[in-house]
C-alpha cells in the first residue's frame, strides 16, 4: 500500500514544461522542469538516462515529417515510473509529436496524445506507470508530423537508433529530440552526473555495448545512483564549436539542472589543450574548472574532476599542448579545483612514455580509448568519492 501511494504521488505531479529564449539556448539558471519531487513521496525523480542536445542535425528535417523515431537508450538506475523530455533546440519552427512511447506503454503530454514543441523549448512528458530496470535497454518513440524546421540531435551517439517511415527502417547513429529518461525511484540516491567530452561521450568504444566509462561505472553502482552522462563529442571548456557550446555555458543546463543532482564528476579541458594556439595559458583551462565548481557548491553539489590524459601521438600534439595539459593536472591534483580527483592520467598513461596512452587501452587514434580503457577509468573511481558535503 505504501508503494502504490508513493507512486500515485508520483503520477499525480502530471507534466512540465519549458519554453526557452533563443539567445544560446540555455536557461541561465533553474532546476531542469522534471527536477521537481512529488509532495508527500518518499521517493524522487532521478535521471536514469540522458543525451544532451548538441546542434541541428545536417539533414533536411522536411524528409522526417511523418517519420517515426526509435531512439535506443540504455538505463542507469531504476523506478516504476518514467517521463521523457523533448527538446526543440535548434528548431526554427514548432515541433508537432505523437503516438509516443516508452518500449510498449503510450506516453501523455498533459494529458494529451499529441504536444507541440516550440522552437528554442522543450517538453517533459507525463509521467507513464511503466517498470524500468536498472541496467536494461530502452526503446523511446514517437512520430514527427512536423519537425520545427532543424531536427535538434545529439550525434556520436554510438547507440543505433532508427528511422521508420512506412515499409523502410534505417539506423542512425544518433539521438533525436530526445534528452532525457527520468524514472521515479524509492532507493536511488540521487544522480551522478558526468560532465565531459568524447572521452565521457564513449569515442572508441564498442558501438551498442554500453561500454562508456559513465555506462561501466553504473554497472559498478549497481542502481543505486542515476548515473546521467553529459559527454559530447568535441566539447570544449572554454569556447564554443563542433562539440557545441562551451563547457562553461552549458553547465547550468547539462550539469546543474540534471534531475537528482547530487554529485558533478567534471572531465572537460583535454580538448583545449590539443587545439589550443600556443600562447594558451593553462590557468584560464583551471578558474575555468574552478568557476563550474563554485556554481555546483552553489547549488549544494559535490563536484569531482578528473586529470587530462595523454595524448601524444595524434597530428597536433606539441611540447607546448603537452605543457598544458600538465600545467592544468599539476594543479588539480594539488588540490583547491574540486572537492575531490580521480587520476586518470595516472591510470591510462604509458610508464615508459607518460605523454601517451597505453597500448593496451588505446583505440588506434591516440586519444580515446577502447573498451579496457574505459573500463580502466571506471574502476578508478572510488565510490565513496560521490557522496560526502562540497568543502565551499
Amino acid at each position: 500500500m505504501t508503494a502504490t501511494a508513493v507512486l500515485a504521488a508520483a503520477l499525480a505531479v502530471g507534466t512540465a514544461r519549458l519554453t526557452d529564449p533563443r539567445d544560446t539556448g540555455l536557461r541561465a539558471a533553474g532546476r531542469h522542469p522534471a527536477g521537481r519531487e512529488p509532495s508527500g513521496a518518499s521517493g524522487r525523480w532521478v535521471a536514469t538516462w540522458t543525451g544532451a542536445p548538441v546542434r541541428a542535425a545536417p539533414v533536411a528535417a522536411r524528409d522526417l515529417a511523418g517519420t517515426t523515431l526509435r531512439n535506443s537508450v540504455h538505463s542507469s538506475t531504476g523506478g516504476d515510473a518514467a517521463r521523457i523530455t523533448l527538446s526543440n533546440l535548434f528548431g526554427t519552427g514548432p515541433l508537432v509529436i505523437d503516438r509516443a512511447r516508452v518500449n510498449s506503454r503510450p506516453v501523455t503530454f498533459g494529458r494529451a496524445g499529441r504536444v507541440t514543441v516550440p522552437a528554442g523549448g522543450q517538453v517533459v512528458s507525463d509521467p507513464v506507470r511503466t517498470r524500468i530496470a536498472a541496467d536494461s535497454n530502452l526503446v523511446v518513440s514517437f512520430r514527427t508530423l512536423t519537425t520545427g524546421g532543424h531536427v535538434t540531435q545529439h550525434p556520436a551517439a554510438f547507440q543505433t537508433s532508427y528511422l521508420v517511415r512506412a515499409r523502410t527502417t534505417w539506423p542512425i547513429d544518433d539521438w533525436r529530440y530526445l534528452t532525457v529518461v527520468d524514472v521515479f525511484s524509492t532507493t536511488a540516491r540521487g544522480t551522478v552526473v558526468a560532465f565531459g567530452d568524447s572521452l565521457t561521450a564513449g569515442s572508441g568504444s564498442t558501438p551498442d555495448a554500453n561500454r562508456r566509462w559513465p555506462d561501466l561505472l553504473s554497472d559498478r553502482l549497481k542502481g543505486r545512483w542515476g548515473v546521467a552522462n553529459q559527454g559530447i563529442s568535441g566539447n570544449r571548456l572554454l569556447s564554443d564549436g563542433r562539440g557545441g557550446i562551451a563547457g562553461t555555458t552549458r553547465f547550468a543546463r547539462d550539469a546543474l539542472g540534471v534531475t537528482g543532482v547530487r554529485t558533478v564528476i567534471v572531465a572537460l579541458g583535454i580538448n583545449d589543450a590539443q587545439t589550443a594556439a600556443a600562447h594558451l595559458d593553462p590557468q584560464r583551462v583551471v578558474d575555468a574548472l574552478r568557476r563550474l565548481t563554485a556554481q555546483g557548491h552553489a547549488r549544494g553539489l559535490r563536484v569531482i574532476g578528473v586529470t587530462l590524459t595523454p595524448f601524444e601521438g595524434i597530428g597536433n600534439h606539441t611540447p607546448a599542448r603537452e605543457a598544458i595539459r600538465q600545467e592544468v593536472n599539476e594543479q588539480i591534483r594539488t588540490g583547491g579545483v574540486f572537492d575531490g580527483y580521480v587520476d586518470f592520467d595516472a591510470v591510462v598513461r604509458d610508464p615508459a612514455v607518460p605523454q601517451r596512452i597505453r597500448a593496451d587501452y588505446d583505440s588506434g587514434d591516440h586519444l580515446h580509448f577502447n573498451d579496457r580503457g574505459y573500463r580502466a577509468l571506471a574502476d578508478s573511481i572510488d565510490p565513496g568519492l560521490l557522496t560526502g558535503a562540497p568543502k565551499g
